[in-house]
């Protein structure tokens, strides 16, 4: 398979990631009387900021918005480097090195911090960035 596949392939991943990331904390809902105290309390605890204020509910929800953000500017970007490949490898190369290194980060902060779907989704975006690195190496000698 050609490099243009293996980013186009991330890119989908990301994408799928980035939807699933914003369903799954939107809907979220405490399974625990424990867990709806912590929910509950996160949205009545205000934060002052200056003159306004928010809840840390306010700070999760809008915090898992900007992350869901940023995976689909990721998304564009392995889509972009796919189209890289033929026009400039090297650019293709470091853009491509930059998603490899943020996807092994985003890898290890899901084995220390979440659960096993967000692992199996870091990994295939590890796994796909890196065969896509590979190939366009091999297209650029």
């Amino acid at each position: 398979m050609k490099a243009v596949l293996w980013f186009r392939i991330a890119s989908v991943l990301l994408l799928i990631f980035a939807a699933g990331h914003t369903v799954g904390f939107l809907t979220f809902k405490a399974a625990t009387p424990d867990g709806q105290e912590v929910w509950s309390s996160m949205n009545n605890v205000r934060l002052p900021m200056g003159k306004s204020s928010f809840t840390y509910g306010n700070f999760y929800i809008g915090f898992g918005l900007f992350v869901s953000a940023l995976f689909i500017l990721e998304a564009f970007l392995a889509w972009y480097c796919g189209r890289l490949v033929s026009q400039y490898s090297a650019g293709a190369i470091t853009l491509g090195w930059c998603l490899f290194v943020l996807q092994l980060v985003c890898l290890a902060l899901s084995w220390r911090y979440f659960g096993g779907i967000q692992i199996v989704m870091s990994l295939l975006t590890v796994v796909t960035v890196s065969v896509a690195l590979w190939l366009t190496y091999r297209f650029a000698r």
